[in-house]
C-alpha cells in the first residue's frame, strides 16, 4: 500500500524572473560549428505547493548583482512574483538550493521562515580549499550568499543532506553532481506523475536529449550520470523541467494570460 495520498501531491510552477541573450558556444561543452548562433537563456525558480507544504526550489539572482550582468533583463524578483501569485514569502516552509551558484541563491535570505535544504558536499566544496583556487568556478558563487547560509546554519535553519533524501511527503532531493560537486535535482509527486526539476543538471533540453553537457561543469562523467539519473526519476521525458531553457514556457501552459511568458504550470 502506498504511504502517500492526494494531500502529498503538489502543484508545480516554473517562474521566469530574468532572461539573457547568448550564443550556442557559451552553452555547450566542446566546439560546435554553430557556436555563433543566438541561443537565449531563461532564468527560473520553481514553486511546489501541496495541501500542507510550500516549497521553493532555488531563489534566483539578487537585483543588485543582476544589474552588473551584461545583457541580463531582470523581470521581477522571485518574492515579488510569488506575491503576485498570492504566495507570501513567509509562507514558504522550505527552500531547496540545488547548488550554490549565484543565480540560484541570490534572494534566499528573503525567505526568513524557511528551512534551507542543501547537499553537504556542495557546502563543503565551496567553503573548502579547492574552490578558492579554481578560478573558472569561483566567480559563480556569491560570497555574501554563502555567508548568510552559514549564519542560517548556526540558527538551525539549514538541513544538510548526504545523497537522496525526502524533504516533505511527496518531494525529495537527489544528489547527481556533474555541474557542481553537490548538484542535486528535485523530484515532485504530482497528479500527472513524478516531475523532475533538473535545474542546472540539464540547463537546456538539448543537454539531456542529445547527451551534450553544458559548458560549465565540475565533472564530465558526473554530467552524463546526471542525465541518466534524471531519466530514472521522472515519469517520462515530458515531466523533466530543464533549468534555463526558454522552451519550458512553450512546453507547459501559462498560469493565466496575465502570466504568459513568466509562469508556466508544470503539473
Amino acid at each position: 500500500m502506498s504511504d502517500t495520498g492526494p494531500d502529498d501531491e503538489f502543484r508545480v510552477y516554473a517562474i521566469r524572473y530574468a532572461q539573457r541573450d547568448g550564443r550556442r558556444g557559451q552553452h555547450f561543452h566542446g566546439y560546435d560549428t554553430r557556436w555563433d548562433e543566438p541561443h537565449p537563456t531563461a532564468y527560473y525558480v520553481w514553486l511546489a505547493v501541496s495541501a500542507h507544504h510550500t516549497v521553493l526550489v532555488d531563489t534566483g539572482i539578487h537585483a543588485d548583482r543582476a544589474a552588473g550582468v551584461e545583457g541580463l533583463e531582470y523581470l521581477a524578483s522571485p518574492a515579488r512574483t510569488l506575491a503576485e501569485m498570492g504566495v507570501a514569502a513567509e509562507s514558504v516552509g522550505h527552500v531547496v538550493l540545488t547548488h550554490l551558484h549565484y543565480d540560484h541563491t541570490g534572494t534566499a535570505h528573503e525567505f526568513e521562515a524557511a528551512c534551507y535544504v542543501l547537499q553537504q558536499s556542495e557546502l563543503d566544496y565551496w567553503t573548502g580549499p579547492w574552490a578558492e583556487r579554481i578560478r573558472r568556478e569561483r566567480w559563480l558563487v556569491g560570497e555574501d550568499d554563502v555567508a548568510r547560509l552559514r549564519a542560517a546554519h548556526k540558527q538551525g535553519r539549514v538541513r544538510l543532506v548526504d545523497g537522496d533524501a525526502p524533504v516533505v511527503p511527496g518531494l525529495s532531493v537527489h544528489l547527481v553532481g556533474g555541474h557542481t560537486a553537490g548538484m542535486q535535482v528535485v523530484r515532485v509527486r504530482t497528479a500527472r506523475g513524478h516531475v523532475v526539476l533538473a535545474s542546472d543538471a540539464s540547463h537546456f533540453y538539448e543537454n539531456i536529449e542529445d547527451d551534450r553537457p553544458f559548458a560549465i561543469l565540475h565533472s564530465m562523467t558526473g554530467m552524463y550520470g546526471a542525465f541518466d539519473r534524471i531519466r530514472e526519476l521522472a515519469d517520462g521525458p515530458h515531466l523533466v523541467v530543464a533549468g534555463h531553457d526558454p522552451r519550458v514556457l512553450d512546453r507547459f501552459p501559462p498560469l493565466s494570460p496575465r502570466f504568459a511568458g513568466r509562469i508556466a504550470v508544470i503539473a
